[in-house]
């Protein structure tokens, strides 16, 4: 019992990240924001590596990442069993 209880232990905790596991993911994810509205900011007038620009990168990805909250259904939207299936809307 006890060397199932440390294999489940053991399973759980090398599921989790370290700091600087966490830190290298946003960092990448910081740089695909980057990739992606930086040019857009830039043709917006913002200068490249200034804070407004920044703030400009965090608003278009905040906005994009609304809009695709809205358009994809939620597990929370439909209720249902077996037979009865209704997505509200």
């Amino acid at each position: 019992m006890r060397a199932l209880a440390a294999l489940i232990l053991i399973g759980l905790l090398s599921g989790c990240m370290t700091a600087t596991q966490r830190a290298a993911r946003m960092e990448d994810e910081v740089g695909q924001m980057i990739q992606i509205y930086g040019p857009a900011c830039e043709k917006l007038g913002f200068k490249s590596d200034t804070d407004p620009w920044r703030d400009c990168i965090l608003r278009l990805d905040t906005r994009d990442k609304l809009e695709r909250f809205v358009r994809e259904p939620s597990a929370g939207d439909c209720l249902g069993g077996r037979r009865f299936f209704q997505c509200i809307r």
